[in-house]
């Protein structure tokens, strides 16, 4: 359903999706969430994009999320420069982290790094691993609603990088219900493939 939809009507399609895939999501054995996860650290391991990339935005997994610290705790991710999310009002706030620094619960209960915690350049950043409560096969992807991922994916500062969500393959899907602000993805990986879109479609296996 495209943006001339009755906001109404995709705000609840968008309501009943995101109850359906955190269930879903929150359903999973932790075993097996490690596993998948762990698959989909593998993958973004393989990609040539993040393997030339310096400065990578990350996030810390809430409510089950692809876990993405296994990726920076590992050899791999010990050359690279890590960048964590603080939420400050309605933005993102990027800090310089590293495996074993501490992280204190903030806003909606998200571990995140310490205020005084080195900010990220904004300039030097490579690429953006974004969580999401599902994906479809055109790049976009649905949150929890707040648009903290939106605002930053339009401010034309933020557009360089290549936004990369991370999805368990059950909750991407074909199409997902779209508004006006909803800003899409350069790439979605999950525990069995990568997709690519735009302009970098086809970047990598």
């Amino acid at each position: 359903m495209g943006t001339g939809a009755d906001p109404r009507v995709l705000g609840e399609e968008k309501r009943k999706l995101r109850r359906q895939f955190l269930a879903q999501r929150l359903a999973l054995d932790p075993q097996v969430w490690r596993d998948r996860s762990g698959a989909i650290c593998d993958r973004l391991m393989g990609l040539d994009s993040l393997q030339q990339a310096t400065t990578i935005l990350a996030y810390v997994s809430h409510r089950q999320e692809p876990d993405p610290l296994p990726l920076m705790a590992s050899p791999w991710g010990q050359s690279k420069i890590w960048g964590l999310p603080r939420c400050e009002g309605t933005r993102l706030i990027w800090h310089q982290w590293g495996t074993g620094e501490p992280l204190i619960s903030g806003a909606f209960g998200i571990r995140e790094p310490l205020p005084d915690a080195p900010l990220i350049d904004r300039d030097r950043v490579d690429a953006i691993l974004v969580p999401l409560v599902a994906g479809d096969r055109a790049g976009y992807r649905l949150g929890y609603g707040g648009g903290f991922y939106d605002r930053l994916l339009a401010d034309p500062n933020w557009r360089r990088p290549p936004a990369i969500g991370l999805a368990f393959d059950f909750a991407l899907v074909d199409h997902l219900p779209r508004e006006s602000w909803d800003q899409p993805l350069q790439g979605i990986v999950t525990e069995t493939q990568a997709l690519w879109f735009g302009a970098i479609a086809g970047a990598d296996s």
